[in-house]
């Protein structure tokens, strides 16, 4: 039996999926210096989405390199890395797992646990299905975008820089961004 918002969605189609990395992008934006955001990515990083019969059986599981951050400042990273802020030598790995997904008042969003620097906590994203087809090479694709905005304190990035004037270098709210293309795993 298929839902409603699954056949909604042109061309769905149940299975494994493969994140495509080099079609899929990990980014997020901060604010700085209470003027600008700035925007990084991440290079390096894996996961996994299971389309159910049902959009709302479907799960996610993704890690994150966290030392493949790039926020086009070479400085910045290297001290982005350091135990000041993420202390990738003790934590270079992020987890995301799904732990539900659901119709919210129209629109789609996953649930799920986001584990950054050894502290997991609850998080939402809010989840477009961009679509699903045949690619040039005789497999299937589907694309996905998602977003959130956590607090990075709660995951123990709590680095106080204040600013003379008030204010602070760093803001605590984090925009992230997914974008992710899979790759449909053959039986």
């Amino acid at each position: 039996m298929t839902s409603a918002a699954t056949t909604s969605i042109p061309g769905y189609l149940a299975g494994t999926w493969d994140i495509d990395t080099s079609h899929s992008d990990v980014s997020f934006t901060v604010r700085h210096m209470m003027v600008s955001k700035v925007r990084g990515r991440f290079g390096v990083f894996s996961g996994e989405i299971v389309t159910g019969e049902n959009l709302t059986d479907s799960t996610v599981t993704a890690t994150i390199d966290a030392t493949s951050i790039d926020t086009n400042n070479e400085q910045r990273d290297g001290h982005i890395r350091s135990a000041d802020f993420f202390d990738v030598e003790n934590h270079p790995e992020w987890t995301f797992r799904s732990t539900g997904v659901r119709v919210d008042d129209g629109d789609l969003a996953v649930d799920g646990e986001l584990t950054i620097k050894g502290v997991t906590r609850p998080v939402t994203l809010a989840l477009e299905v961009n679509g699903f087809g045949p690619d040039a090479w005789g497999g299937t694709r589907a694309g996905f975008s998602a977003s959130t905005t956590i607090d990075r304190n709660d995951f123990g990035v709590d680095i106080k820089m204040p600013l003379d004037g008030g204010g602070v270098v760093v803001g605590d709210k984090v925009q992230i961004h997914l974008e992710v293309e899979g790759v449909l795993r053959q039986a």
